[in-house]
């Protein structure tokens, strides 16, 4: 490792902290997924939550009636934990 001084980050670079505790060494580096979401949300992300929350289920069992089983289930489900929403 070499330790001359400061470095300069490029233009997509993220910083990244590194904290000694003893013989263990964590790195911490912010990261999208690492987002939370605040409790005072604006009008607009609420808006958006809103929207994503509704398009989040699955089809209704007429629709698999009606296409005769050709579409089975909704292709765009989301899982809160697996895909996160980006905003």
């Amino acid at each position: 490792m070499n330790c001359d001084g400061p470095k300069e980050l490029g233009p997509g670079a993220r910083p990244t902290i590194i904290i000694y505790c003893g013989p263990l060494v964590h790195t911490l580096s912010p990261s999208p997924s690492s987002f939370v979401q605040p409790s005072h949300k604006t009008f607009r992300i609420k808006k958006k939550l809103a929207k994503k929350m509704r398009q989040n289920r699955p089809i209704p069992h007429w629709i698999r009636m009606r296409t005769d089983n050709t579409i089975r289930y909704n292709a765009k489900r989301r899982h809160w934990r697996r895909t996160k929403l980006g905003f």
